[in-house]
C-alpha cells in the first residue's frame, strides 16, 4: 500500500472514507500560519485591481486546509503570498514565527527551501535531471543534507510515494501521476512542516488524483500541515477545514465536524 512505510502516529482520526477529523487538541498550539489584513493590489493598464481585500486568517499545525473558490477568486494569489512568491501590498503575514512580510528576495528564497514544500499543477521537474537528482535539489540548495546522506534520504522518499525504483529515469519517462508523487517526494525533500499544494491534481485522472489525496493524508497523520488550493468539492470536503474565497474575500471557513 502506499506509503505504507510512515508511522501512523498522530491524534488524528481518518475514517474509512478518507476523511479526516480536526485534532481536538489543536487549539493547544500557537497558529503556524497567521496573517493580518492581507491585501494584495495589480495594477494595470485599467486601474489597481484589487485581488485580496484584507484577508485574516491563523492555520493551526496539523490541519488539512482546502482553498476552494471560482477561476480568479483569489485563491493561488493567496498562498503565493503566503509562501512569498508574490509581495502583498499592505499587511502581515507570519508563518511558523516567521514575517514574510519583511524578507528580501534572497531572504525568501532560503526561507522556503528549509521550511515549505510547495506542490504545483505543472509538477514543474528539471526535464534533464533524473527522478532522484530532482528531488536531490532542495537539499543540495539548503545544504541541509550532504553526500551520501542527501542521497539516501531522496531514495527513501522516492520509496514512499512508489517510485524508488524509476530514480534514475528523466521525468518524460514517466506518466503524469508519477511525475506529481516525485513534485511531492521533492516538496518533503528538506522535511518542511507546511505542505502548500496549488491544483494539485488538477491534471490527474480520478484514480491518480485519489492515490495523491491518499498521499496527502498520510503526511497529516505524520503531523505535516498542508493547504490546497482545488476545485474539485469532493475531495474538499473530506479535509478538515475548507476555506470559500470570492472575489478576494474568505466568505466562508468551514471545520469539519467529523
Amino acid at each position: 500500500m502506499l506509503l505504507e512505510s510512515i508511522d501512523m502516529a498522530s491524534p488524528r482520526t481518518l475514517h474509512t472514507n478518507g476523511h479526516i477529523s480536526p485534532n481536538a487538541g489543536a487549539s493547544l498550539f500557537e497558529p503556524l500560519i497567521r496573517t493580518r489584513q492581507v491585501k494584495k493590489i495589480y495594477r494595470t493598464g485599467r486601474g489597481d485591481f484589487l485581488a485580496l481585500k484584507g484577508i485574516n486568517l491563523e492555520v493551526l499545525p496539523g490541519e488539512f486546509v482546502a482553498i476552494i473558490g471560482k477561476s480568479g477568486a483569489g485563491k493561488t494569489t493567496l498562498v503565493n503570498v503566503l509562501t512569498g512568491v508574490d509581495h502583498l501590498s499592505e499587511g502581515e503575514v507570519w508563518v511558523a514565527g516567521a514575517p514574510v512580510h519583511k524578507m528580501k528576495e534572497n531572504q525568501l528564497a532560503y526561507w522556503r527551501g528549509r521550511n515549505l514544500g510547495i506542490i504545483y499543477q505543472s509538477f514543474h521537474l528539471m526535464p534533464t535531471l533524473t527522478l532522484l537528482d530532482n528531488v536531490l535539489l532542495p537539499m543540495e540548495f539548503c545544504g541541509l543534507y550532504r553526500g551520501a546522506p542527501s542521497k539516501q534520504r531522496a531514495l527513501e522518499l522516492l520509496r514512499l510515494v512508489e517510485l524508488e525504483d524509476h530514480a534514475y529515469k528523466l521525468p518524460a519517462q514517466i506518466s503524469g501521476g508519477q511525475q506529481q508523487r516525485v513534485a511531492i517526494a521533492r516538496a518533503l525533500a528538506n522535511d518542511p512542516q507546511l505542505l502548500v499544494a496549488d491544483e494539485p491534481t488538477g491534471r490527474l485522472d480520478s484514480t491518480t488524483a485519489e492515490t495523491i489525496f491518499q498521499i496527502f493524508i498520510k503526511l497529516i497523520q505524520q503531523g505535516k500541515t498542508i493547504l490546497m488550493v482545488t476545485h474539485d468539492l469532493g475531495m474538499a470536503s473530506r479535509v478538515s477545514r475548507t476555506l470559500h474565497i470570492v472575489d478576494g474575500e474568505i466568505t466562508t471557513d468551514t471545520t469539519s465536524a467529523g
